[in-house]
């Protein structure tokens, strides 16, 4: 079953055939009046069909406590909507106004250190704040109010990248907040202290007031408090886009609301699994990151966006059509990528591309961001770049509202376990979870295997997948300890690799040997983890290299193979890849970092039990990635060039939607190309 086109779901559509959404951010506050109409003329001509407006915008609508300033936002929604363009309308809340932070400065976040963050950037509000919830409300309920008929309006965007630069607050709000939160969690005081293991350090509690935030200490703070912290902290910017959201639902009810997650590397404290549930559709803001994994890294978060989505269609709030200003160096994106990488998202399930922004900044600390229109106006090859994407997402209009096929093999990514493996006081701090968890995919990606990365949400089937891959899978439940052995004796085929199953939900260790929870399962015991210094490297006998950890494994069940052991370092002899057959599936050990390479050498060997072989032909595994999206009636089958070589694929398979032919009819990949066939529905 397929779900509703995006283009449907947002309020605005008229009865149009389902289409892919194109757009980005719009700040028409930033420019004089006399733009705004070259604007709508510049977006028609650019194949723009929806833009984001309001984002910072709560200073210009309300300059005072008591004024509002509605004339210009009306003015352009009404500009928009004469031009056939839909408005995601953003509640302005991102960033409140001066007025409001000096008449109450109580709203301003404060670190772990006690020093609070002023205003002059972006975000500068506590999450828990109860004066800058009524505040921001206000605001909402205003804008709610007044444009809760306009033809234009298509959806609701709640603030902005929730938590990009105040998830963690200190303030004493924020002290009340978490001991609210931990009273609901625990429930007694008894609970609490054995949860956080207070016997320890004479940390032992005895009333609810001496609880607080993990403060600046003197050393480590308690792991458990940290960890539940981190979870709290997510859940508070939950419950504040659920303030928000119920204030629209109450006064918009037919207009769907989302809100911009921030998937992309380098954002690790929000818990976007659990936060899916509370939005109409999924959208997400992706910026790509330098490195020899960029598009690889590109391809895993909208990979797992989708797998948050449930295979649902989402929405790319936001990337970037070129350079970005925020790191050290910013390189503009080659020829080719700006539509590489937009139709990267879509063969993963978007069924929206838009970019931040619509028109480059002429001041700010993101006026040497790139945009659709840059500073050099449309008369530029980014702009000629940008109209051609827009042709392109027409073109493959019959995309829209179809669904992510299930892939062979499925990635399991558990924020419980990036957070708690990564935090200090452990055997290594060089461990980088989702590094571990893009090398997989990598390698997958390297053999010319189609890989969904998924989570433990409720309602994600990890049954489907013939393989799955749990990497760094630090935190283990007895729950899903019995879900995952259930898993492998059913036949599915189960990979870990070192750190993994090692605490319950609470950090406490399972006690008798590592993998502690999964150790049965696995067929191994490790009496003590060997982590490796930053230097340092081992061989396997199958001529891999490992770095980062290795682990004294002793075979403890019949039924478990030595796969690969080490050949050097201390552990050389010992096992250092195993798999234990049990029922009809297996369970793998992976006792150290392999890298993306390594892991290409060693995959054949655990994908062979599972049957699991590549759809591509030969020549085109790893040069092309192969990504499925699936209606009633038709698949179809994404074709993207992972590098900056001409790929030929023969005859194609199917009808070309997008693509190039050779002479002879078959297929060629231009380098960073994109191809698009349909095929029936099986």
């Amino acid at each position: 079953m397929t779900s509703t086109p995006l283009s449907h779901l947002l309020r605005g559509a008229r009865g149009d055939s389902p289409r892919l959404l194109y757009g980005g951010d719009y700040n028409p506050e930033q420019w004089p009046r006399e733009v705004w109409e070259e604007d709508v003329r510049l977006m028609r001509e650019a194949g723009v069909t929806t833009v984001s407006v309001a984002i910072f915008s709560w200073a210009r609508l309300q300059p005072a406590e008591d004024t509002w300033d509605f004339g210009w936002l009306d003015e352009v929604m009404d500009l928009l909507h004469a031009g056939g363009i839909g408005v995601d309308l953003a509640t302005a809340t991102a960033s409140p106004p001066p007025w409001l932070t000096l008449a109450h400065p109580e709203i301003l976040p404060v670190t772990a250190a006690g020093e609070t963050l002023w205003p002059g950037a972006r975000q500068h509000w506590r999450p828990t704040s109860p004066v800058f919830r009524e505040h921001a409300l206000r605001l909402v309920r205003e804008l709610a109010t007044r444009y809760a008929d306009h033809p234009a309006l298509v959806a609701w965007h709640i603030s902005n990248e929730l938590g990009c630069h105040n998830l963690y607050d200190h303030s004493d709000d924020a002290a009340r907040a978490f001991r609210d939160w931990l009273r609901a969690r625990y429930g007694t005081l008894d609970a609490l202290n054995h949860a956080w293991g207070t016997a320890f350090w004479s940390q032992r509690y005895s009333d609810w007031e001496q609880i607080l935030p993990p403060r600046l200490a003197a050393s480590f703070s308690n792991p458990t408090q940290q960890l539940d912290f981190k979870r709290f902290s997510s859940d508070a910017l939950k419950e504040y886009l659920r303030a928000e959201r119920d204030v629209l639902r109450e006064l918009t009810p037919d207009v769907p609301v989302t809100t911009n997650f921030m998937l992309t590397p380098g954002i690790k404290g929000l818990d976007y699994a659990d936060w899916a549930a509370e939005v109409d559709f999924v959208s997400n803001d992706h910026y790509v990151h330098p490195g020899p994994q960029a598009r690889d890294e590109l391809s895993f978060s909208a990979n797992l966006t989708s797998g948050i989505a449930l295979g649902r269609p989402w929405f790319l709030m936001e990337h970037s059509t070129g350079a970005v200003q925020w790191k050290p160096v910013n390189v503009p994106k080659r020829p080719g990528e700006l539509a590489r990488d937009s139709l990267l998202h879509v063969a993963h399930g978007a069924d929206a591309v838009c970019f931040f922004q619509w028109r480059q900044s002429a001041a700010g600390a993101e006026k040497y961001h790139s945009a659709m229109v840059p500073h050099a106006g449309p008369d530029s090859e980014v702009f000629r770049a940008v109209t051609a994407l827009g042709a392109t997402l027409r073109t493959l209009a019959p995309v829209a509202g179809t669904e992510r096929e299930p892939a062979p093999v499925g990635i399991l990514f558990d924020w419980d376990s990036w957070w708690a493996s990564e935090q200090d006081a452990h055997p290594t701090e060089l461990l980088d979870y989702r590094q571990e968890a893009l090398d997989w995919y990598s390698a997958l990606l390297a053999l010319g295997i189609r890989a969904d990365v998924v989570t433990t949400r409720p309602g994600t089937d990890l049954g489907r997948y013939r393989l799955l891959v749990a990497p760094v899978l630090h935190v283990v439940p007895e729950r899903l300890a019995k879900e995952l052995t259930r898993y492998a004796e059913n036949g599915g085929h189960l990979v870990t690799t070192y750190f993994s199953g090692l605490v319950d939900e609470n950090d406490h260790v399972w006690l008798g040997g590592y993998p502690g929870a999964l150790r049965e399962l696995l067929g191994i015991r490790i009496e003590e983890f060997a982590p490796l210094p930053a230097d340092a490297t081992v061989e396997l006998d199958d001529a891999t290299t490992g770095t980062l950890w290795t682990d004294r494994v002793t075979v403890t069940d019949p039924e478990t193979e030595v796969l690969t052991r080490y050949r050097t370092g201390d552990q050389a002899g010992r096992a250092a890849v195993t798999r234990r057959t049990t029922g009809s599936g297996s369970a793998a050990y992976v006792s150290t970092r392999l890298g993306a390479d390594g892991l290409t050498a060693l995959l054949p060997r655990l994908l062979g039990p599972a049957g699991i072989t590549s759809d591509l032909p030969e020549a085109a595994r790893g040069r092309v990635e192969q990504t499925v999206r699936r209606g009633p009636d038709a698949r179809f089958v994404f074709l993207v060039n992972r590098g900056d070589e001409s790929v030929p694929l023969g005859e194609p398979d199917g009808e070309v939607l997008l693509g190039t032919a050779g002479d002879d009819g078959a297929l060629v990949l231009e380098p960073r190309g994109v191809a698009v066939l349909r095929q029936p529905a099986d």
